[in-house]
């Protein structure tokens, strides 16, 4: 099901896979945020289910691509806005796995 070396982006796709296909799997992941330590608790559930990810693999996620969407406008420049959830790969991932409902 997963190897050692699995990358963020590849257990992410394993975990929406395995949601889109089991409602009870996708309401215990979309569930996590609620949860006293939400993105702890979504990492655990992710092991469990095969497709290990780690906390600070979410926030080097999330911060790296907004970067590199921060290099990408403006020639580069440090006049673009940080819209509400876009570097948080976490809330990224649970509103597509909603979207799946």
């Amino acid at each position: 099901m997963c190897s050692v070396s699995m990358n963020l982006e590849e257990a992410l796709q394993g975990l929406k896979r395995l949601a889109a296909k089991d409602k009870n799997i996708r309401n215990a992941l979309l569930a996590t945020r609620t949860a006293e330590k939400p993105a702890s608790e979504f990492c655990k559930l992710s092991a469990q289910y095969g497709f290990p990810v780690y906390e600070m693999d979410l926030v080097m996620a999330g911060e790296e691509y907004y970067a590199a969407m921060r290099r990408s406008t403006n020639g580069g420049g440090e006049n673009s806005p940080l819209l509400a959830g876009e570097d948080d790969y976490y809330e990224l991932f649970l509103s597509e796995l909603k979207a799946l409902a």
